[in-house]
């Protein structure tokens, strides 16, 4: 499979493992592991949508769109494997992750 911003068209349920202080480690996707490169920098971000910036509007179900949390990692499933950037959603009503982009790190 060939990792495209085009691969992803709507929210997968994926897991993710977060180290104790709240940092992704892992996101298991596709049946495969992806490992959070650790010399990358993760972004972390509450908003509604992608974009990096939060929203005073409610959403039309109620929620607070702020609420909505991201990250965007760089991933890779092993040492010599390319870099991906995986785009990450959690809304503040559900424990569940889901995976919301796909894109080759550059």
């Amino acid at each position: 499979m060939t990792l495209t911003a085009e691969a992803i068209h709507t929210l997968e349920e994926i897991a993710v493992r977060f180290s104790p202080d709240g940092a992704p480690l892992a996101v298991r996707y596709d049946g495969r592991i992806w490992a959070v490169d650790p010399d990358a920098a993760a972004a972390h971000w509450f908003g509604r949508d992608g974009g990096r910036h939060r929203s005073a509007s409610a959403a039309s179900d109620g929620e607070d769109p702020a609420a909505v949390e991201h990250w965007r990692l760089q991933v890779r499933l092993s040492s010599d494997s390319a870099l991906s950037t995986f785009h990450l959603q959690r809304s503040p009503q559900s424990p569940d992750w889901f995976l919301a982009d796909i894109s080759d790190a550059s």
